[in-house]
């Protein structure tokens, strides 16, 4: 069960705010997951910024997520993040502001010159689920994909909300820190990454607090705390 306090913040971050009225995140893409990308604001100076966008409307599997077929299991992450590339990576993205999610990112839906609305053709190419929790705008675009059977929808695949509270539950109970499962790693390169249950690489992880490495309760702490998630 969440804290009041970390509820609250939680609460206040969904609030609509400047945010939602802001400019556009415009500049070119890289890819985080199948359903958030790193965008560096145009500008052309060396105060350019990357900037953490949370694809307005889907949630695509986790990186660390199998979908199922009808026998077997299939890499439906590697195939949301492969089709999510095709259409921004290194493209110049334009995203418009929808707010901010429980961790601080910007919500945004996501064009580039040659895909009108990416969210819409990562859902109708059945390699995102519409998430409804926050909106239903493309809830719709669901129905063709799960009746012909494509993507995620080739058979009965636990949705990605669903994934990340089961990984999360079983985490916090084994990990030294009750519920502060996320591992902040510090990788060959001076880099500070985090991974959360459902990371790729969460299993194989290990925090070394002699290395300046730490557990984290939440991913809002370990972004303010200036780690980032890991790239695909």
């Amino acid at each position: 069960m969440m804290k009041p306090l970390l509820v609250l913040a939680a609460l206040v971050l969904l609030i609509p705010g400047p945010a939602a009225h802001a400019a556009a995140a415009s500049g070119k893409a890289t890819i985080i997951d199948g359903d958030t990308i790193s965008v560096m604001m145009d500008g052309g100076t060396v105060f350019a910024r990357p900037i953490v966008v949370r694809i307005h409307g889907i949630d695509a599997p986790e990186t660390g997520q199998k979908c199922q077929l009808p026998k077997g299991t299939w890499d439906c992450s590697r195939a949301a993040i492969k089709a999510l590339a095709a259409m921004a990576e290194g493209k110049v993205v334009v995203c418009d502001p929808r707010g901010r999610d429980d961790y601080g990112r910007l919500i945004g839906k996501c064009s580039t010159k040659g895909e009108p609305d990416i969210g819409a053709k990562l859902v109708a190419s059945g390699l995102a689920w519409a998430f409804i929790k926050y909106s239903t705008d493309y809830s719709h675009l669901e129905e063709t994909p799960r009746a012909k059977r494509i993507g995620i929808w080739q058979s009965k695949t636990q949705p990605p909300w669903e994934y990340r509270a089961r990984r999360w539950e079983t985490a916090a109970q084994i990990v030294p820190t009750k519920d502060c499962p996320i591992k902040g790693n510090v990788s060959a390169k001076g880099e500070r990454i985090y991974h959360a249950p459902w990371s790729r690489h969460y299993a194989r992880t290990r925090v070394e607090p002699a290395k300046g490495e730490r557990w984290f309760c939440t991913e809002a702490e370990a972004i303010a705390a200036g780690w980032r998630a890991p790239y695909r």
